[in-house]
């Protein structure tokens, strides 16, 4: 019995829109990554980008659960001595709040060329409006 390994021109990478109001951000983001990945396909190969497109509207009306609204920290670091910056969650959501998400996927898909690749394939947006109408995305529900 041989594996069918699908090649670049039989995979169809379609669209999906979910909205991430007051839905809990660890679960839009598993979803999200599990998509991007392929991972609810038949055709799942781990080497090959077999994922879709995802677009995530409403970040800004994301939900933390406990108290990680005060307490889940973003940090960063400059490179130089001393650099580190901490931002708490509540900042981050009222400046960028398409980047909770974003940094929330991330760290789920694989650290490869395969992984970044798939990162390009996600869209996040703070409103409930995107540009990719064109696209004929279809709306996702959690499960």
């Amino acid at each position: 019995m041989k594996t069918q390994v699908p090649s670049k021109a039989e995979v169809v990478h379609a669209w999906h829109v979910i909205d991430a109001d007051s839905k809990v951000l660890g679960r839009v983001a598993a979803q999200a990554a599990r998509v991007l990945m392929g991972k609810h396909k038949a055709t799942y190969t781990p080497f090959l980008d077999t994922g879709d497109h995802v677009i995530v509207v409403n970040a800004a009306k994301i939900r933390l659960t406990g108290k990680k609204e005060e307490q889940k920290l973003y940090r960063r670091h400059s490179g130089y001595p001393g650099g580190l910056v901490e931002t708490q969650a509540r900042d981050v959501r009222s400046t960028r709040p398409a980047k909770m998400i974003e940094e929330a996927i991330r760290g789920m898909l694989p650290k490869t060329k395969l992984g970044k690749q798939m990162y390009r394939k996600l869209k996040v947006y703070a409103g409930d409006r995107h540009p990719h109408q064109a696209q004929k995305p279809v709306a996702m529900a959690l499960r």
